[in-house]
C-alpha cells in the first residue's frame, strides 16, 4: 500500500443492515458465477480468520484489522464464532467488546470517526453499540460531535468523511429488534449535507466541498463515492434518486473495460473497487450487470476475484503485488460477499451464543451517556447527555434536567417545565404546548407519545423529543 493511500485509510480509521445482493441471485449475464462467489467468500473468511491475534483480537494500535467484523458479517460468519485455536474464551466478539468498554479507548484525543468505526464494527459483530457496557454508548459518543454551527455535519466539517460515516453508522445501526432508532429528521438533515457536497462529476471526496465552486469542480474519489452512496441509501434515499444516479454515472465513467477495475486516484487497487462495490451493494445496484458489465465482459467483481490469492483467500492491494494485504482482504471480501459497509450480525453457530450481547441496566454511581434530539419543527438540537444514575433506570424528566448542564454540545436543553415531579412535560426550551401542538417523546424509534416526566428510560435508550401535532 502506498504511503498516500495508507494515510487516507488512517484518516478513516484513526479519525474513520446495508442491502446485500444474494449470491444465488446473480443474473446469467454476470461473469462471476454464484459458485465462484461462494468460493471467494469461503476462502476470504479463512484468510481473515488467520489475521486474528493469539489473544483473540483484531483491533489494536494504529491501522488495525477491526473492519474484519463488517466483512465477516457480510459473508455470513458471526464474530463470536471466530476464536484462536478454538478457544471460545478468546472469541473475537468478546475481546472487541472488552476493548470498546475500556475507558482509555479509543485514545486521549478521539475524533468522531473513532466512534463511527466502533458503531459499524460493534453492530456487525453482534454488540449493541448503544449498550456496549454501563459506561460505553457509541451512539451517544457520536452525538457529542454534532456541529451546532454547521447543522448536518459531524465532527470538523472540513473532514467530510466524518459526516458520511455518521450517516452510515447511525442509519445502519438499528435496534436489536430491527427498528430504526435514529429519528428520520436527524438523518435527513445530514442527507442534505451529503447532497450539498456532491461534486459536479457526480462523486464525492474526503474533504468538504459545499459552497466551494473550485472543490465542487474537482475530480471525485472512487472510495468516497462508494461510501457516500451507501450513506444515502442506508438513510432512506432510493437508488432512483438523482444523487445516486449521478454517482452511478461517475463510477461507470471510471470503469476500465479490460479488467472491471475502477480507475482510482491512486491507481487500480482492491480497496477502491471494494468501496465502490459496497456502495453499489448498499443501494441495491447489481455490480455485475448493466452499467457495470463492460464491453469486454468484465465487472468490478471480476476484478476483485482476480485479486484474490488461491487457495490462500487473501486479496492483494494492487495487481502487481505478490502478497496479500489485510485491508485489501477485508474490503475485497465485504464487497464480493454482497455487503455494504456494515451488516446485521449472523446467528452464531457456537452453541448457546446469542446473536446480540449488551448491558441492560444502569450501574449506580457509574456515569453513562444517552443520545438525545430535541426537534421544535424549525430547529434541531442534538447532544450526548452524561448521567450518573442512582438506580437501574431513570426517568425522562431526570434526563432532561441533567441535559441543561451536562450535555455535549451544550444548549440542547435550556429549560424544562415542570421542573420536578411527574406528569406531562408542558414546555421545553421555552416552547410551550399550545392547542394541538405538544411535546412528544420517542424511545429507540418507538411511536411518539405524550412526553411525560416519569417515562422510564433504560441504559442505551436513544431519546427523541418532537414538538408538533
Amino acid at each position: 500500500m502506498t504511503s498516500t493511500r495508507a494515510s487516507r485509510h488512517a484518516l478513516l480509521t484513526a479519525a474513520c443492515t446495508l442491502s446485500a445482493l444474494a449470491l444465488t441471485a446473480v443474473p446469467a449475464s454476470a461473469t462471476s458465477s454464484p459458485a465462484q462467489l461462494a468460493t471467494a467468500r469461503t476462502n476470504g473468511v479463512s484468510y481473515l480468520r488467520s489475521l486474528q491475534a493469539a489473544d483473540g483480537s483484531y483491533a489494536g494500535a494504529g491501522l488495525s484489522n477491526e473492519w474484519a467484523f463488517s466483512a465477516f458479517a457480510a459473508a455470513g460468519t458471526a464474530a463470536v464464532d471466530v476464536a484462536p485455536g478454538g478457544d471460545t474464551t478468546k472469541n473475537a466478539r468478546t475481546v472487541y467488546r472488552n476493548l470498546l468498554a475500556t475507558p482509555a479507548w479509543p485514545s486521549t484525543s478521539p475524533v468522531v470517526t473513532d466512534y463511527e468505526r466502533g458503531i459499524i464494527n460493534a453492530y456487525s459483530a453482534g454488540i449493541d453499540p448503544a449498550r456496549v457496557s454501563a459506561s460505553r454508548n457509541l451512539i451517544a459518543d457520536t452525538y457529542a460531535y454534532w456541529q451546532n454551527s454547521a447543522p448536518g455535519y459531524w465532527g470538523a466539517p472540513s473532514n467530510f468523511n466524518g459526516t458520511v460515516f455518521a450517516l452510515l453508522s447511525l442509519g445502519g445501526a438499528r435496534t436489536q429488534a430491527g427498528v430504526q432508532r435514529i429519528p428520520q429528521t436527524l438523518l435527513d438533515t445530514s442527507v442534505t449535507t451529503v447532497r450539498a457536497n456532491q461534486h459536479n462529476d457526480g462523486g464525492w471526496n474526503f474533504s468538504k466541498a459545499e459552497g466551494d465552486p473550485t472543490a465542487l469542480a474537482a475530480a471525485s474519489d472512487i472510495d468516497m463515492t462508494g461510501a457516500a452512496m451507501a450513506s444515502l441509501c442506508v438513510s432512506g434515499v432510493p437508488a432512483t434518486d438523482p444523487a445516486i444516479t449521478k454517482a452511478r454515472g461517475f463510477l461507470k465513467s471510471k470503469l476500465i473495460n479490460t479488467s472491471g477495475a475502477f480507475d482510482a486516484m491512486f491507481g487500480v487497487n482492491t480497496d477502491s473497487n471494494g468501496w465502490a462495490v459496497s456502495g453499489l451493494n448498499a443501494c441495491g445496484i447489481n455490480p455485475q450487470t448493466g452499467d457495470f458489465l463492460t464491453k469486454a465482459g468484465k465487472t468490478p467483481v471480476d476484478f476483485l476475484i482476480a485479486q484474490q490469492f488461491k487457495p490462500g483467500g487473501g486479496f492483494k492491494y494492487q495487481p502487481s503485488d505478490t502478497s496479500p494485504s489485510g485491508y485489501a482482504s477485508i474490503d475485497g471480501l465485504r464487497a464480493v460477499a454482497g455487503g455494504g459497509f456494515m451488516a446485521t450480525p449472523p446467528v452464531p453457530a457456537t452453541t448457546g451464543a446469542p446473536q446480540w450481547v449488551s448491558t441492560t441496566g444502569f450501574t449506580t454511581g457509574t456515569t453513562s451517556k444517552l443520545a438525545l434530539t430535541v426537534d421544535t419543527g424549525s430547529a434541531l438540537k442534538v447532544c450526548s447527555v452524561a448521567v450518573t444514575p442512582t438506580a437501574s433506570t431513570l426517568t425522562l424528566g431526570a434526563v432532561l434536567d441533567t441535559a441543561t448542564s451536562a450535555a455535549i454540545p451544550a444548549g440542547c436543553v435550556t429549560s424544562v417545565a415542570p421542573g420536578s415531579g411527574s406528569g406531562i412535560i408542558t414546555s421545553v426550551n421555552g416552547l410551550a404546548n399550545s392547542g394541538g401542538s405538544t411535546w412528544k417523546a420517542s424511545v429507540d424509534g418507538a411511536a411518539a407519545a405524550s412526553a411525560n416526566r416519569d417515562t422510564v428510560i433504560n441504559l442505551g435508550d436513544t431519546l427523541s423529543l418532537r414538538y408538533g401535532s
